[in-house]
C-alpha cells in the first residue's frame, strides 16, 4: 500500500484496499473491483487540506489544459474534447477545478459536462461531482449521471491516488443507484502509440461500475500528460485515443 498521508489516510481507514476478485455476469459473481467497504462507504475531508493547483504527474489538471480523442465505441464514432477551464466551483467547501468535456458520436454532440475536481495537500486527486447533459439532435434531453458531493448523499471520490501503487482498489464516486465507479491500479511502466505520438511509462487503471457490471475499461495515463488512451477490454468494444494535447499554464 502507498503512504498517503493524512487526508487519503482517513479514506483508506474507511475503505479497505483490495484487488480484482473475479468477473463473473450472473448476480451471485463477486465485484471486478471490491473496494473492501462492504458497501458501506464514508469519507471525512477537511476543506483546509486541499489546495489551489491539480498538478498530479499522471492526471495535471492546469488551466487551459486541452486535450482532443478520437476512436470507435461499440460501433460509433467517438470525439472527445477536454479542457480545464479557469472557473472554480465551491464544493463541500472546497474550491474545484472545472473541467468540460464535450462528446461527438459520428459528428454529433451526445454530452456536455463539467467535472469538478480538487487535489488534497498529500497530491490525491478528488472527484467532486459533474453536471452532465445529454443530447439528441440538437436537443437536451437529460441529465443523468449529474451529482454533487455533499448534495442528497453524494460523497466524492479519489480519481488519482498521490502514489499509486498496482493492487490499489478504492472509489472514484459515490452517490447510490447514480454514480458508483471503482477503479484499481492495474500496470506500470508499460508504453503505447496513439496519433499524438509514442509514451512510456504509463500508468494503467481500470475502471468499473456495478451499476453496468459487465463493462471493464482501461484508461492509460502519461507523465505530464494524462489520459492518452482509453481501451474497453470487457463489455464490448471500444478504443479512443489521445490526437492532440495543449499543456495547461500552473
Amino acid at each position: 500500500m502507498a503512504t498517503l498521508g493524512s487526508t487519503a489516510l482517513g479514506l483508506l481507514l474507511a475503505v479497505a484496499v483490495a484487488g480484482v476478485v473475479g468477473c463473473g455476469a450472473d448476480d451471485d459473481a463477486e465485484p471486478v473491483i471490491d473496494p473492501g467497504d462492504g458497501g458501506e462507504y464514508t469519507v471525512d475531508i477537511d476543506p483546509a487540506d486541499f489546495v489551489e493547483t491539480i498538478d498530479h504527474p499522471y492526471l495535471p489538471l492546469l488551466p487551459g489544459a486541452r486535450w482532443v480523442y478520437e476512436g470507435v465505441e461499440d460501433g460509433e464514432t467517438e470525439r472527445v474534447e477536454v479542457e480545464v477551464t479557469d472557473e472554480r466551483r465551491d464544493v463541500m467547501g472546497i474550491s474545484a477545478v472545472v473541467v468540460r468535456d464535450v462528446v461527438y458520436e459520428d459528428g454529433e454532440l451526445v454530452e456536455d459536462t463539467y467535472d469538478w475536481f480538487a487535489q488534497d495537500v498529500d497530491g490525491n486527486v478528488w472527484y467532486l461531482g459533474e453536471d452532465s447533459r445529454e443530447f439528441e439532435d440538437g436537443e437536451m434531453v437529460g441529465t443523468e449521471g449529474s451529482w454533487e458531493a455533499g448534495v442528497d448523499g453524494a460523497l466524492p471520490g479519489i480519481v488519482m491516488l498521490a502514489d499509486p501503487e498496482v493492487g490499489e482498489a478504492y472509489r472514484q464516486e459515490y452517490l447510490e443507484g447514480e454514480a458508483e465507479d471503482m477503479a484499481q491500479v492495474h500496470a506500470a511502466g508499460t508504453s503505447e502509440t496513439v496519433p499524438a505520438g509514442t509514451f512510456d511509462g504509463l500508468l494503467v487503471v481500470r475502471e468499473w461500475n456495478p451499476l453496468e457490471p459487465d463493462v471493464i475499461e482501461d484508461k492509460h495515463h502519461a507523465p505530464g500528460v494524462g489520459v492518452v488512451l482509453e481501451v474497453k477490454v470487457e463489455g464490448g468494444d471500444g478504443r479512443v485515443e489521445l490526437l492532440e494535447f495543449t499543456p495547461g499554464v500552473g
